[in-house]
């Protein structure tokens, strides 16, 4: 048997990685694999990344990491050019790691001799932007995984924790280490234990951590300052545990579509009694649990 420790959108977040790592530290875990999106939005992307890189743990790409691989480059989407935070991301991780995300693969086949094969990915196979959720439909799954020749999926991206059966695949979502959008202001992480029968679930871990040095980072780093309206509404979901960007770009696109972002647009969007009609389904009534079908 394999015990695996599956960690994902640690996003920045160094108090809460440090929490994790004391908190498996019960479990005696053969190995970790993060499965992206370690970087951006928190204070210490480059501090996460160094503290993975000394423990040799596997690693892939998430969408976050595209901010560094994509940013002012041909490759680079054209409305990418209004985002305030690439800048600070790059300024945080500095040249060499710019070129270590750089070699990272966007996905994973773990192959352990004692047990079943398992495929990590950050959203979808090809897709790193699009996540496996409660919500999305069997048919929907059955596509996106098509291709894929493990039973065993790990994925992430929605920071919803997730255990399903589909077909015959069985997907594990471990949640988010940084910022988890649940309500439940702690860590959140896998165990799983494999054998040539498959994978099953030992632990899904809430692991409370330090708040504070986030926004003692934040303040010290002029975070919201010189992110501007992006960065205060990422600032609350640290503080919150719940979705405030996307809701806030989606009200804007509804009520004020050719207005530019602005402190007074973010007022007006604090002051709503209810952001849950400018969420995604799965985020409106999300409930700190771990999802199972």
């Amino acid at each position: 048997m394999t015990r695996l420790a599956v960690l994902a959108d640690i996003h920045g977040n160094l108090p809460a990685l440090e929490a994790v790592i004391n908190d498996m530290a019960q479990f005696e875990v053969d190995h970790v694999v993060v499965a992206g999106d370690s970087i951006n939005c928190g204070p210490f992307s480059r501090e996460a990344l160094e503290l993975i890189s000394e423990r040799n743990w596997a690693i892939i790409r998430g969408n976050n990491e595209l901010y560094v691989t994509e940013y002012k480059t041909p490759r680079m989407p054209a409305h990418w050019s209004r985002f305030t935070l690439p800048p600070l991301l790059l300024e945080q991780l500095g040249a060499e790691w710019i070129k270590a995300i750089a070699c990272l693969p966007d996905a994973l086949s773990l192959r352990f001799p004692d047990a079943a094969p398992l495929r990590v990915l950050h959203g979808i196979p090809g897709n790193p932007w699009v996540a496996i959720t409660p919500h999305s439909t069997s048919s929907d799954v059955e596509s996106w995984l098509g291709e894929t020749a493990e039973d065993t999926v790990v994925c992430a991206h929605s920071h919803i924790p997730l255990e399903r059966h589909v077909g015959r695949w069985h997907i594990f979502n471990p949640g988010s280490v940084g910022i988890p959008l649940d309500g439940e202001r702690s860590a959140s992480y896998m165990v799983l234990d494999g054998d040539h029968k498959g994978w099953a679930l030992a632990a899904h871990r809430r692991v409370p951590f330090e708040r504070d040095r986030i926004f003692d980072a934040f303040e010290n780093q002029g975070f919201v300052k010189r992110g501007g309206v992006a960065a205060a509404l990422l600032a609350q979901e640290f503080q919150t545990a719940r979705m405030r960007l996307w809701p806030f770009l989606q009200w804007k696109s509804r009520h004020y579509p050719d207005l530019p972002e602005s402190a007074d647009l973010l007022d007006q969007f604090m002051r709503l009694a209810d952001l849950r009609p400018y969420m995604p389904p799965e985020y409106r009534d999300l409930t700190p649990a771990l999802h199972r079908d």
